[in-house]
């Protein structure tokens, strides 16, 4: 299997989330994707850096002006030591304000921090996404994409829940040129980024699997009721899941998510792979095992589908490195 990596997303790692609770570590650190590349490695797998994804390569899924944003809200006019954390959040029928730094609660919509080196680290990550996504385009059965920062909270024209850019759906889309492509998220919390990019859509067939959004993060986005609007009506599935799911539940969700995925046949499958559905992870309430994250590859490898694996969250550093190669090793060696 072909495993994409960047190291530069280390230049991206804020020290801290703002909570209901108050400040904590913040999770999404720079030893996430460090565990998983160590663990990928000791099982033989080869880590390649990917090219640059050139700039109009990320205009296919996101917004002019946020890319704008991004690039341009540390600029040389400002300190680059402090972390930018939105406070104030605009309703989209207010007015952008001119100032680059207070538009952070414009384009954002949670206190998911930005720092000198979020752009940067979010563009190595979407690059290993569109390599992984060039890969199966050029005839191979599989590949992984070690994205970090992850990416399917952002959506068209915004950030949050660690996300700045939409790694698995810039593949997607980038697929999507010539051939049906379904996207199935397996992250435990909903990839509410992912479903706005393509609801309207019939480009990419979406399917997630998560926590149920009446009681956990997104929220706002993620119920079952959710099917696509216009082009897209018909290709948004969501099953949202109740605290405790182990194995077996999640399991039979993901064989009537693949089912879905059958009947649409496409050319090409991505996976937003996040394993905080791990029974041990800090940021979920599941009861899934190590045992059935292999299981869950396999029933994925079983697709039979040229399929990239996009790495979304995960937070159990720990495990996580393990888990993530559990994920892989049907794929493979299928």
């Amino acid at each position: 299997m072909i495993v994409f990596y960047d190291p530069g997303h280390s230049v991206h790692n804020p020290e801290r989330e703002y909570t209901s609770g108050g400040p904590i570590p913040y999770p999404e650190c720079a030893d996430r994707a460090h565990g998983i590349g160590a663990a990928l490695k000791e099982a033989g797998f080869t880590l390649q850096p990917p090219p640059p994804c050139a700039p109009e390569a990320l205009r296919t899924v996101h917004d002019g002006d946020y890319l704008d944003f991004l690039s341009a809200v540390y600029s040389n006019q400002h300190p680059h030591s402090a972390e930018l954390v939105p406070t104030t959040f605009a309703l989209r029928g207010g007015r952008r304000p001119p100032c680059r730094r207070a538009q952070a609660g414009y384009y954002g919509f949670d206190t998911t921090p930005l720092t000198p080196g979020t752009c940067s680290a979010a563009r190595a990550s979407a690059s290993s996404a569109l390599a992984g996504a060039g890969a199966l385009a050029d005839g191979a059965p599989a590949a992984y994409a070690l994205c970090r920062p992850p990416g399917h909270h952002a959506g068209r024209d915004y950030f949050g829940g660690y996300c700045y850019l939409n790694n698995a759906a810039l593949a997607a889309a980038h697929l999507a040129t010539g051939a049906r492509v379904a996207l199935i998220d397996i992250d435990y919390h909903h990839g509410n980024g992912t479903q706005d990019i393509f609801y309207e859509s019939a480009e990419v067939f979406f399917v997630s699997l998560h926590a149920d959004p009446s009681y956990q993060y997104p929220l706002f986005w993620g119920y079952a009721d959710e099917r696509g609007t216009g082009a897209g009506e018909g290709l948004n599935r969501n099953f949202p899941l109740p605290p405790g799911t182990g194995d077996d539940t999640y399991l039979a969700a993901l064989d009537q998510a693949l089912a879905l995925i059958a009947d649409f046949d496409p050319a090409y499958l991505v996976v937003s792979a996040g394993l905080d559905i791990y029974g041990a992870d800090p940021l979920g309430d599941w009861d899934i095992t190590q045992a059935g994250i292999t299981r869950v590859g396999a029933r994925i490898a079983a697709a039979g589908r040229p399929t990239l694996l996009v790495q979304e969250g995960g937070y159990n550093l720990a495990a996580l490195g393990a888990n993530t190669r559990r994920l892989l090793e049907p794929l493979a060696t299928g």
